[in-house]
């Protein structure tokens, strides 16, 4: 075994025909990290793993239903917010972790914060970044035509493979075309969702680095599982993070949020912070990716300050 590499890896049969893989990293008595990606769908990358020092923390990262290494790859079937918290709270028991820290990023932030909302003594602390509250307004920004203000170019190029008539409801006809058995239309669609979403993740993103980025994670999972969510208002009632998120003023809890943030509007972090008394709300100079420079230093620094806490 490599000292504090991955130590354990493998594939966790959550039900309903769902396996997830699963890594654990760092220390096996360290401090417990539950580490959540973004997306829905995209899975977790190796990169994630530079947050913990690997001497101090004992991280499980995991890829959700449908997203990565997880079977059946990009499998929209018993896949909701509720399920995938399930898992969660599964997956820790599985392993023998208690009370983890929790750490997310955009869905991931939401699946974290409903997890503790619904989990609260199994959780010992929370940092959070890029906050996706999962409402009406979030979703109508970032799907129905609010990111137009900011990102015109970009939306006319997405919703120009939408007919006018359902232009109402573009996530449906993404998803529809996405699931076309003609491979071309599939990948076409597949590919254009996901290059809208990493086109607007930072303040700068020139065509050559959306590329880039579009060869290093499974957006072929990514995008349908969005559409999905999107469609279903993500599974979850109306403001529901918001209604109840003071029953997290108890736990140590960071908000950290790009100003220049237009997938996930800024609005969300000082919404939350309000709600969570005692959180720590920290705005830097970025976008939405958690590996923009600002957002990479916030989360380090914070990481270890947190260690002092224990």
């Amino acid at each position: 075994m490599e000292k504090y590499g991955s130590y354990k890896k493998g594939y966790f049969k959550a039900g309903d025909g769902h396996e997830l893989y699963y890594e654990c990293y760092g220390n096996p008595d360290g401090i417990p990290v539950l580490s959540i990606h973004g997306g829905p769908g995209a899975g977790f990358c190796d990169d994630e793993k530079k947050y913990y020092d690997p001497e101090i923390y004992n991280v499980v990262l995991y890829d959700q239903r449908g997203s990565g290494r997880s079977k059946p790859f990009a499998s929209i079937k018993a896949n909701t917010t509720q399920k995938l918290v399930r898992d969660q709270k599964n997956i820790i028991d599985f392993l023998g972790i208690e009370k983890p820290f929790l750490s997310g990023g955009s869905w991931g932030s939401t699946l974290a914060l409903v997890f503790a909302i619904q989990h609260p003594e199994l959780v010992r602390g929370l940092l959070v970044r890029g906050i996706f509250l999962a409402n009406a307004a979030d979703i109508r920004h970032y799907i129905q035509g609010g990111i137009k203000k900011f990102f015109p170019d970009v939306w006319d190029r997405f919703i120009s493979l939408v007919p006018k008539k359902n232009r109402k409801d573009p996530a449906s006809y993404y998803l529809k075309m996405m699931n076309s058995s003609d491979p071309e239309i599939k990948d076409k669609y597949t590919f254009e969702w996901a290059y809208y979403e990493i086109a607007i993740s930072r303040m700068k993103m020139p065509h050559k680095k959306i590329i880039k980025i579009l060869g290093q994670f499974s957006y072929q999972s990514l995008s349908p599982l969005e559409a999905h969510f999107m469609i279903n208002k993500c599974f979850l009632e109306e403001n529901y993070i918001l209604k109840n998120a003071s029953k997290l003023s108890h736990l140590p809890v960071t908000i950290i949020h790009g100003r220049y943030d237009f997938i996930c509007l800024p609005k969300n972090a000082f919404d939350l912070h309000k709600k969570i008394k005692g959180s720590r709300l920290h705005i830097v100079c970025s976008g939405h990716s958690g590996s923009e420079k600002e957002i990479e230093k916030k989360i380090f620094s914070e990481m270890k300050r947190y260690e002092t806490l224990i």
